[in-house]
């Protein structure tokens, strides 16, 4: 049956059943008599949503709780064992992949050391991604015991901007990885022995940070919201509902000097080939540093850190020019976002992010309010995000997770289009002419 505003009897249980999920997930326990105000539903409508959830396992009870002269009340939450999801950080130092229940903890995990294919290429083989990404999600059903076909899906956080064709799997455009159009979502599928009802949701990796933080995290309960992803490279991402999706920027590559040092992308003066952990070790050598022979990347940072703040001793000049100069840039990156979004905070995360910042994102957010407009700057947050280095991968397995609270909780693939809209036709008709 078909409602009068276009919405069938269907969507309205869908949407029913997508309320009480979201509010037990985010807000539970909760009572059946707290879920009616709390989701704006009749009692008989919790009544029914409640016993389907429960009679699918998505739902459990979780103790009582005293009511004012009567009997107790039985508290409900989401059941962590009615799903299973896997998040997937495609990182630029390493692939993380993580199985997690349905409140998100994590059940087994497992990582891959990732490199460029060629000394300073800069540019990652896919089909070593994507063996990467077939083993560790073998090995991580295997080690919880947990059945492939138990997973609501698997979500991808990748490097690079993720188009999501009409008809096609999602590919990825990583210009600074050396990706070009990689039909990804294509991959994957033909490598993981996966079930094919297993959905994948392949974003950026910085999007998912966001979704992570938003939340979970530092960004829950604002209005509005960016978060940075400092890393090898520099990204963000903008949530202006905390519930819903983030967009992601290309952050890394907003020009903060003309005719500027060359970036990975092969543009000049982007503030990743400025403020990205490649770039700060880069300028640190060229100024005479001397980071550790052979070091990685994270380890590389941490005795440029060390050896601008050292604990005893002067600091070594260089370094701590560098990390000064670092920080105004990213200060001219962070007003551009507080002039363009005006958002309620802004988050710093990612492994580099959380490294450098506690040490100088007051010296950051001073130099970002110089050179914002006043009005939005007087209204930002600049802070840390919460959820550590590994958010991506939480924020990754997360959008599965959202997809399956959307459908209701329900695991059936949607139905077949129904016939078009009679303007759709008029339209074309008009078109033709």
């Amino acid at each position: 049956m078909t409602r009068p505003n276009g919405r069938t009897v269907r969507d309205l249980r869908r949407e029913n059943r997508t309320a009480v999920l979201r509010r037990l997930y985010f807000d539970g326990p909760m009572s059946r008599f707290s879920l009616g105000p709390a989701t704006g539903l009749s009692s008989g409508s919790i009544s029914n949503v409640v016993a389907e959830l429960v009679a699918e396992g998505l739902v459990e009870e979780a103790g009582s709780v005293d009511s004012a002269g009567g009997r107790p009340r039985i508290l409900l939450r989401v059941a962590p064992a009615g799903g299973r999801m896997i998040g997937v950080d495609i990182g630029e130092t390493r692939v993380r992949i993580e199985l997690f229940d349905l409140t998100l903890t994590e059940l087994a995990r497992a990582e891959r050391p990732l490199a460029p294919s060629g000394t300073g290429s800069g540019r990652y083989d896919v089909g070593v991604v994507v063996g990467h990404v077939r083993e560790g999600i073998a090995e991580v059903l295997r080690e919880a015991d947990v059945p492939a076909g138990a997973l609501l899906g698997v979500g991808v956080g990748v490097p690079g901007i993720v188009e999501h064709p009409e008809g096609g799997g999602a590919v990825v455009h990583g210009q600074t990885i050396g990706w070009d159009a990689v039909p990804l979502e294509r991959l994957l599928r033909e490598a993981v022995d996966l079930p094919a009802e297993v959905p994948y949701r392949i974003e950026n990796g910085a999007q998912t940070l966001g979704q992570a933080e938003t939340w979970f995290g530092a960004g829950r309960d604002a209005a509005s919201a960016v978060v940075v992803l400092f890393g090898s490279g520099v990204g963000a991402c903008v949530t202006t509902d905390p519930l819903g999706p983030g967009r992601a920027l290309e952050w890394g590559h907003l020009k903060v000097r003309v005719r500027g040092r060359r970036c990975r992308c092969g543009a000049r003066g982007c503030l990743e080939a400025y403020a990205g952990a490649g770039a700060l070790l880069e300028r640190w050598r060229e100024a005479g540093g001397e980071p550790p022979a052979g070091a990685d990347e994270e380890t590389a940072l941490a005795a440029l850190l060390t050896a601008a703040y050292p604990s005893e001793g002067a600091p070594d000049p260089a370094a701590l020019a560098v990390l000064e100069e670092t920080a105004e840039y990213l200060g001219a990156g962070f007003a551009d976002l507080v002039n363009l979004f005006q958002p309620e905070r802004i988050l710093v995360g990612g492994w580099a992010g959380l490294l450098l910042g506690a040490r100088f994102l007051a010296s950051v957010e001073e130099h970002a309010r110089a050179y914002a407009l006043a009005y939005p700057a007087a209204r930002v947050t600049i802070g840390m995000g919460m959820l550590g280095p590994e958010a991506v991968t939480v924020g990754a397995a997360i959008l599965p997770l959202a997809d399956f609270f959307a459908r209701g909780g329900r695991h059936e693939s949607p139905g077949p289009a129904g016939e078009p809209p009679a303007w759709a036709e008029t339209v074309r008709e008009r078109a033709a002419r």
